[in-house]
């Protein structure tokens, strides 16, 4: 059970359980989709929440694809692998969601108080692995956001990586890091929740 903390500001109160359902311990990932459509407004709505979650320098180098046309999504599916085909032609939203090697280049605006952060990066492995960590940072906290604001996630790393970096990050130092499948989910497909390591397994307090 969460602690049950109590503050006047209400920011050190654990979310209720049923939020902790919804976020984590109940919530799948899907492969079925309803027909329901996704609203433009809610993915705007999406994006704005995802954005506050923190990154390094506040580098913030995750880009977001929506493909949400059948023209878009005519380009992506032949990029995917196996049944990934089938799910993304099936969902109403894909996200492509890469990484920006370019980054650096918002860090004046982005991270004002340091002047000079930009030449901080000037090394290329560097770059890359900042870009790489905290865009797949970023990409965490869209599927939370996402379930937070009612959707369904389905994210996937079987793609045409060359391929989608052409398709929709042309001319661009984006990187893909993976694709997700964006809606409402039927149980359709729905695996049998696959076990998880438990605490002893895979954490330890020094």
């Amino acid at each position: 059970m969460p602690f049950d903390l109590a503050s006047s500001s209400g920011r050190d109160v654990a979310l209720p359980e049923p939020a902790l359902a919804q976020l984590f311990t109940e919530a799948r990932s899907r492969n079925g989709w309803t027909d329901r459509p996704v609203p433009e407004a809610l993915l705007r709505q999406l994006y704005d929440l995802t954005k506050f979650g923190p990154t390094a320098v506040n580098a913030t180098p995750a880009r977001f694809v929506f493909v949400t046309s059948p023209e878009a999504k005519a380009r992506l599916a032949p990029l995917m692998s196996g049944n990934n085909r089938d799910k993304t032609l099936a969902a109403p939203v894909s996200v492509v969601i890469g990484h920006d090697l370019a980054f650096p280049d918002t860090l004046p605006r982005l991270f004002p108080h340091a002047p000079g952060i930009k030449d901080a990066f000037a090394d290329e492995a560097m770059r890359r692995e900042t870009a790489f960590r905290n865009g797949s940072l970023q990409a965490g906290y869209f599927l939370i956001a996402a379930r937070a604001l009612g959707l369904d996630v389905g994210p996937m790393s079987g793609f045409d990586s060359a391929g989608v970096q052409g398709a929709f990050f042309a001319n661009r130092q984006v990187e893909p890091n993976l694709i997700v499948n964006l809606g409402y989910g039927s149980d359709e497909n729905l695996f049998a929740r696959s076990p998880r390591l438990d605490f002893a397994e895979a954490a330890q307090i020094l």
